[in-house]
This record gives structure tokens, C-alpha cells and sequence, in this order.
């Protein structure tokens, strides 16, 4: 990954926790009242954050990553299990004859 793009996933990730940490801030904690946003800005903010994901996964995609990364612990479980494919040409190769 070059720096440029790296610099630019930087700024994509602080402008995402911004955009986040302002609904978060500003959104009542109560349904009955009014959020203190208008309905534009609200819209305006949404849009914005599905141009971040959308420019994170160009970024992803070029970089040969997927945009699901996430860091784990080295002693957690993998949801996943590798499965070795070598021998199973052999295995159906014993089965026809």
C-alpha cells in the first residue's frame, strides 16, 4: 500500500468516527424529542458516510484487502477453518476404478 493511500484510509476512518460521534452527540436520548439536526443534514450525513464506505472498499480493493478486517487476538478462535485441498483428485480418481 503506498502512503498516499494510506494517509487517505487515515482520513476516511477519522472523518467516519467524526460523522458518528456527532449522530451520537446530537441524537436525543429520548424518541419524544426533536433531534436538534434537520432532516437535510441528517440526510447529508448519511450520504457522506456511504461515500466513505464506498471510497474505503476502492481503497480495499486495490490494496488486495477486504474492507471486513478487523484485528483479533492471536490466541482467539477462527470463525473459519482451513480445509487442505490437496488429495482430493486422488480420493475421486480411487473412486472410479
Amino acid at each position: 500500500m503506498s502512503e498516499e493511500s494510506s494517509k487517505e484510509r487515515d482520513i476516511m476512518m477519522v472523518m467516519r468516527k467524526v460523522l458518528t460521534s456527532i449522530i451520537r452527540d446530537t441524537t436525543p436520548e429520548h424518541k419524544s424529542l426533536q433531534h436538534p439536526l434537520t432532516g437535510d443534514t441528517i440526510q447529508d450525513i448519511r450520504h457522506c458516510l456511504a461515500l466513505i464506505t464506498a471510497r474505503e472498499k476502492e481503497l480495499a480493493d486495490a490494496a488486495g484487502r477486504t474492507v471486513q478486517e478487523r484485528p483479533y487476538y492471536a490466541d482467539e478462535q477462527q470463525q473459519s477453518t482451513v480445509v487442505p485441498m490437496t488429495g482430493i483428485g486422488r480420493m475421486n480418481s480411487k473412486d472410479e476404478s
